[in-house]
């Protein structure tokens, strides 16, 4: 399915299991993930986040859905991998600076 993102927010779930430098240049340097209870502030936090997930299960996510709101882009993406209650949609909320993302908030 073709979604009109924008281009970071594209790039993201292009680069998600990619090379963390490259999924790094999506986020500004002080940009903020929410994630399972957790905040990972800044890039080197995001890309060991990133890293961690990455080793931890084999998934892949795929976008389905996506709307501008409140000044945020959000997008619906099934998750499916080697975790458990595979598979599971998530929503991602995107606030963007300029063209990077300044915060993702990953919830069910």
């Amino acid at each position: 399915m073709f979604l009109d993102l924008p281009a970071s927010v594209d790039a993201y779930f292009a680069m998600d299991k990619g090379d963390l430098d490259d999924l790094a240049r999506c986020f500004q340097d002080d940009a903020v993930v929410k994630d399972e209870g957790h905040a990972y502030i800044g890039l080197a936090a995001i890309k060991q986040w990133k890293k961690e997930s990455s080793e931890r299960y084999t998934y892949t996510s795929e976008p389905f859905a996506s709307e501008f709101k409140d000044g945020r882009t959000i997008v619906a993406s099934r998750v499916t991998g080697n975790f458990p209650g595979s598979p599971v949609d998530l929503r991602y909320f995107f606030n963007l600076e300029s063209t990077k993302i300044a915060s993702l908030e990953i919830i069910p």
